[in-house]
């Protein structure tokens, strides 16, 4: 099962957050996945706009507080990760901004935090 469906309907890029049981979480692995597929958006002229969505009762629950609790446990306290995470999160929410074609959440339930 793909952390992230990719599915092109006509124009549209429809980019689906799949982790239902977690749900939606802005998972180290998510955050890849999303910039990943929004690179590849950016150079495709034939997709014409975005829609994200996620699967299950939320949208997206944030930033993966499972994760985050286990980055705390390092020497640093988690400092070192929490400023990568952050940083490559806004990385991130920055490509969705620039990216070429407009892009649309369908939010269907809970979404918070980023």
């Amino acid at each position: 099962m793909a952390i992230l469906e990719r599915e092109v309907t006509g124009a549209v890029m429809h980019l689906r957050m799949n982790a239902p049981e977690r749900l939606n979480a802005l998972s180290d692995e998510m955050i890849a996945a999303l910039h990943g597929a929004l690179d590849e958006v950016a150079e495709d002229r034939s997709v014409r706009a975005v829609v994200l969505s996620g699967t299950g009762k939320a949208f997206c629950a944030g930033h993966d507080l499972k994760q985050m609790t286990a980055g705390r446990q390092n020497a640093d306290g988690g400092a070192a990760y929490f400023k990568d995470l952050f940083d490559r999160c806004a990385a991130m929410m920055a490509r969705i901004q620039s990216l070429p074609q407009p892009v649309i959440a369908q939010v269907h339930g809970s979404a918070t935090a980023a």
